[in-house]
């Protein structure tokens, strides 16, 4: 749905990679030392109406099999987390630039059209604002950053582990300080067997690529 878009994402970020509309992606990992479970493919659903950046940028890297062959690096109990590359760099080095590409934190409000960029909901004073991804599902997906620095995510993602009851919409630590972009819709509950060391065997768009502009793994090659 690239045509119609309804808004338009700040010109400083128009040429990065953006999904505009939603997108299907399924993800095989292999899990070690689990007699009850050797692999599992989790369907995720991207949606780019509400962040497009971040999701954008997310598809555009596993269309690089950026994530493919890599390791779960974190399993506490609370999240799973992946997407930091071996070596000293903590996210996704253009090849390009041969810099760490970074993207804005972006979260959409309800009640407003377009997302809100570089700010956290509190520093916006928005404290009472409810956001249209909020972390209120078990699978919940969102970029990891630097707790400091709102726009230095890159390519570390995390998933919720735990239940809604637990982290009311809006009423928690993450909502409006994380940018979530899509949820685990099927073989959620086999994500709390996910364990550190644990191998994304391949991450794959199976709908929605059309709606990537911008991609840049086409002009990597």
């Amino acid at each position: 749905m690239v045509d119609g878009f309804p808004y338009e994402v700040p010109e400083e970020y128009q040429s990065m990679p953006l999904l505009k509309g939603r997108a299907t992606v399924d993800m095989k990992v292999k899990v070690k030392d689990n007699p009850n479970l050797t692999d599992c493919v989790f369907r995720i659903v991207l949606d780019g109406y509400n962040a497009p950046v971040t999701s954008g940028n997310f598809v555009d890297l596993v269309e690089r099999h950026f994530y493919d062959g890599m390791e779960i690096q974190r399993a506490d109990g609370f999240v799973v987390q992946t997407g930091d590359p071996e070596g000293p760099a903590e996210g996704f080095i253009d090849p390009s630039t041969e810099k760490t590409r970074t993207i804005p934190l972006e979260i959409s409000v309800v009640g407003e059209k377009a997302p809100f960029y570089g700010a956290t909901l509190e520093e916006l004073g928005l404290y009472k604002a409810q956001t249209k991804l909020p972390f209120n599902a078990f699978g919940t997906m969102a970029m990891a950053r630097d707790e400091f620095e709102n726009n230095s995510a890159s390519s570390q993602i995390f998933w919720l582990l735990k239940e809604s009851e637990l982290t009311p919409s809006n009423a928690n630590i993450l909502d409006g300080r994380y940018a979530v972009f899509g949820y685990i819709t099927e073989n959620e509950d086999f994500l709390a067997d996910v364990k550190v060391g644990d191998v994304i065997e391949s991450i794959q768009v199976v709908s929605g690529l059309e709606n990537l502009a911008n991609p840049s793994y086409k002009i990597a090659g």
